[in-house]
């Protein structure tokens, strides 16, 4: 195989990669939503300790 070749292909096979990656992580599921709603509520509880 040419040497020149191979980092070309190493390159087009890792931005595949990296751009299969982040469309996968569009869609949250139902545990990814729990997880934000979880997050956000003790966050809240958090500012309500530090308004007081």
């Amino acid at each position: 195989m040419n040497k020149r070749l191979l980092p070309l292909i190493a390159l087009l096979l890792g931005l595949g990669l990296a751009g299969t990656t982040l469309v996968g992580c569009d869609d949250q599921g139902p545990a990814e939503e729990a997880g934000e709603q979880i997050d956000d509520t003790a966050d809240d509880i958090g500012d309500s300790f530090d308004d007081d």
